[in-house]
């Protein structure tokens, strides 16, 4: 096992992990859990000190979704009994900025389902966005699917901080999660993003029959992205979500 503490001072000083480094991490012994989480700690507390950062979120749209993603209980493919609803009014969007304001929440985000924004919906969120950065300080992130660089633009001059798309998984592993879009597909909106100067927010979820190459494969993808903000999931399966049984997506289905 690698010296953690070592792989910490390293990552201090601007260096990076190798695969190597990065593979024995998730092989990390039982015995070792302590000393790697004291490590981590090190250089969390060193980039964010002991602050923790509050967001509430919206759920904007929920379920109506064309898109197949096995993970998600909101898709096509899930049978899950969830809410479904179209997206709601601007007057509900700034309802919500306010009680995150008043929950002393830093970031409102607003999410919805489904594989890209109409522009009926996106012209809902921009006019939304401009009335709650009339009223409220709190920073913005939006979370509405697959971008254009012209759909970036209007978010970004609507007053939109931050965009969050994942990545989700490796690309030689995107396919056994969903069909109807590809990994390339991501990445195009993670990019578009960045060039609209909204900060990209990219990551991941773990657990979705990825092996441990796959979880190093996607990380290296999101630093070569420069996400500045990675969110690692953890998939909790919902019964009624193809990965919660154990078939996989039929590649037909495209």
């Amino acid at each position: 096992m690698p010296d953690w503490e070592t792989l910490a001072s390293t990552a201090l000083a601007g260096g990076g992990l190798t695969r190597t480094d990065a593979l024995s991490v998730l092989a990390c012994d039982d015995d070792e859990l302590l000393p790697l989480l004291q490590a981590a700690f090190r250089v969390r507390r060193a980039h964010f000190g002991l602050k923790v950062k509050l967001n509430m979120l919206v759920n904007a749209k929920s379920g109506i979704c064309p898109e197949d993603c096995g993970y998600c209980s909101q898709s096509i493919v899930s049978t899950a009994d969830v809410p479904k609803y179209q997206f709601l009014s601007r007057d509900v969007l700034l309802d919500g900025a306010r009680e995150a304001w008043a929950r002393r929440a830093g970031t409102y985000c607003i999410v919805a389902s489904g594989r890209r924004p109409s522009r009926r919906e996106l012209a809902e969120v921009t006019a939304a966005v401009r009335e709650i950065k009339q009223e409220l300080p709190l920073k913005i992130c939006a979370c509405l699917g697959l971008l254009s660089d012209d759909d970036a633009r209007e978010l970004k001059d609507a007053g939109v901080d931050r965009y969050n798309h994942n990545l989700n998984t490796s690309r030689d592993h995107h396919g056994r999660i969903t069909t109807t879009h590809t990994y390339d597909d991501r990445v195009a909106t993670v990019e578009a993003v960045k060039r609209a100067g909204i900060s990209p927010c990219s990551g991941f979820i773990a657990g979705m029959r990825e092996r441990d190459e796959q979880l190093v494969d996607v990380a290296f993808a999101l630093r070569e992205l420069d996400a500045d903000s990675i969110p690692v999931n953890f998939l909790h399966a919902i019964p009624g979500t193809p990965l919660e049984g154990t078939h996989e997506l039929d590649p037909r289905r495209c």
